[in-house]
């Protein structure tokens, strides 16, 4: 599933442009523009490593992921052996920081569903969630620069003897003082529509800005068709 999206070398990891730009759109359902292969300072999605984390070492019952640095292509990440906490690396660069507890499940299936349901949902939030939540509070990103930058994620599961579980939203939050917020998405894990665990998404917001719905209209009509003209075949 992840094999066209990143390069194996003798002991590290890179991913280009093109593959960064890929995955974000044809997998991730994601179009923010830092993902795009011709971006001025491109970034690879954080969602890639999360699931390079998952593929390589299994699902955790509590697993906590934080982004430290923003991946790009020159970047050479170093994936150490499985531990109670470790990190990706970029030379001595922090990358992706990991914690996990509890039973490990190797289960292709499992990875697989809970890669692709995770990242469609983490690259769909954005406009369609994050925007009318912050709405509720009358502010809004700044249009011009919208900066909404992924902090960390966390999981936690029940059990482990799961195959497909799907991913349903749950109720997210908003905080935010002056120019500066911070979004928790939340989400449960359903399995034959029993709950077999939760998560959050945690992202930073600045250059928060008071709502202007004409704003907004323009900017979630400039996203969808951005998406439609960029959308890979």
């Amino acid at each position: 599933m992840l094999s066209p999206y990143y390069q194996q070398h003798a002991d590290y990891v890179s991913i280009s442009r093109e593959q960064g730009c890929r995955f974000a759109k044809l997998v991730a359902d994601d179009f923010n523009p830092l993902h795009d292969k011709d971006a001025k300072k491109f970034c690879v999605p954080g969602d890639l490593l999360f699931s390079l984390v998952l593929n390589r070492y299994g699902i955790s019952e509590k697993m906590e992921f934080t982004f430290a640095g923003m991946v790009d292509e020159n970047s050479k990440l170093t994936f150490p052996e499985g531990a109670d906490e470790f990190a990706i690396t970029d030379g001595e660069k922090v990358m992706l920081k990991v914690k996990r507890e509890g039973a490990v499940s190797q289960c292709p299936e499992l990875t697989d569903s809970l890669i692709k349901n995770y990242v469609e949902f983490s690259g769909t939030t954005f406009p369609h969630v994050i925007i009318p939540l912050m709405g509720k509070q009358d502010v809004m990103i700044n249009p011009a620069r919208p900066m909404v930058i992924y902090e960390s994620m966390l999981i936690n599961l029940d059990r482990l003897d799961i195959s497909a579980p799907e991913l349903q939203f749950a109720e997210p939050d908003f905080e935010f003082t002056g120019k500066r917020g911070k979004i928790t998405l939340r989400f449960d894990l359903l399995e034959n529509g029993e709950k077999v665990g939760s998560g959050e998404k945690h992202m930073l917001v600045s250059g928060i800005r008071d709502y202007c719905q004409a704003t907004v209209d323009d900017l979630i009509s400039f996203y969808n068709q951005r998406k439609e003209s960029l959308k890979p075949v």
